[in-house]
């Protein structure tokens, strides 16, 4: 396979970052200059962007599609801080390449193609997006579309990562103590939060209240929250809450709170059955009793009358 060429559009020249950074510094400048000015300023903040995001990681993902593909082809990329974005999609096909449109998109959105790259290699396409994510606004779905007479489609989804609780109600009961444990494989988010429902709505959990929720790890990749003195009123919904720097995620964990009596009633169902089993025999027994003397006493009547 060839390198990427060039196949890009030309690109508007970026004179407005530059012209706002002389309006700041006091510089005169205009659009007409060849050059932009040479202060200390200006070269000052092209250096600390230029540091800024050369440091971040590149993420390299791709995904290969064919002429008879008949199924979605999705992958699926969890990224919790800013990161250079490297899509890469291959297409396979026995037609003409010429004729084959390749487009990308976010979303429903078009993208400009002079982001991305086109190249071919034997009968297969390449086309690479690259791009940097830095905010929350640049997570979503990324789909490259390869049109011929049938549209495939390659899409990247790019997310923050997924939260993991009990997925099962915690069952307690009253008087005790339990902890809810939410955890991020893989992850570090910058804090954590929790909250409860109250109907629809999710209030904060309380931390003041200390001597009813402790809450552990706001800064690990596990947060734990104990609640102590349990009553059947702190049972329901609990949300734990993870803040990335390029999103949030959050899990539910439910959790139920029982009393002591509700143990014993199964137990008190199983004696009333007993009771009810052994008067019910001992119905039976008297009522067998009572007819077997009534065949008795008809037979001593019919001596008497044969006397």
């Amino acid at each position: 396979m060839r390198a990427f060429t060039g196949l890009r559009g030309p690109r508007a020249p970026r004179a407005w970052p530059l012209l706002l950074v002389c309006l700041i510094a006091g510089t005169p400048w205009s659009l007409a200059d060849s050059d932009p000015p040479d202060s200390a300023f200006t070269n000052l903040v092209g250096e600390e962007m230029m540091a800024k995001y050369s440091n971040l990681s590149l993420e390299i993902h791709s995904i290969s599609l064919t002429d008879k593909s008949s199924m979605l082809v999705e992958k699926n990329i969890t990224l919790e801080k800013p990161s250079n974005m490297e899509l890469t999609c291959q297409f396979t096909t026995s037609g003409d390449l010429n004729s084959i449109n390749i487009t990308w998109r976010k979303g429903d959105e078009l993208l400009e193609n002079n982001n991305y790259l086109i190249n071919a290699s034997g009968n297969t396409l390449y086309t690479q997006y690259t791009f940097t994510i830095i905010n929350s606004k640049q997570m979503g779905s990324y789909s490259c579309f390869f049109e011929e007479e049938k549209e495939q489609k390659g899409t990247f989804n790019i997310k923050v990562p997924e939260l993991h609780g009990k997925h099962k109600p915690l069952i307690t009961y009253v008087g005790d103590s339990t902890v809810l444990v939410c955890k991020c494989e893989h992850c570090f988010p910058t804090n954590w939060t929790w909250y409860r429902s109250n109907g629809s709505v999710q209030v904060p959990v309380d931390v003041h209240m200390n001597d009813k929720y402790v809450i552990s790890g706001k800064h690990a990749n596990e947060t734990r929250l104990k609640i102590m003195h349990l009553s059947e009123e702190d049972g329901g919904s609990y949300w734990c809450h993870a803040i990335f720097q390029l999103g949030e995620s959050e899990e539910h964990i439910e959790l139920v709170v029982l009393s002591f009596l509700v143990p014993l009633k199964p137990f008190l169902a199983i004696i009333a059955e007993v009771i009810l089993l052994v008067a019910f025999i001992l119905l039976c027994e008297m009522y067998t009793q009572k007819k077997k003397k009534h065949p008795e006493e008809g037979k001593e009547f019919e001596q008497i009358e044969q006397l």
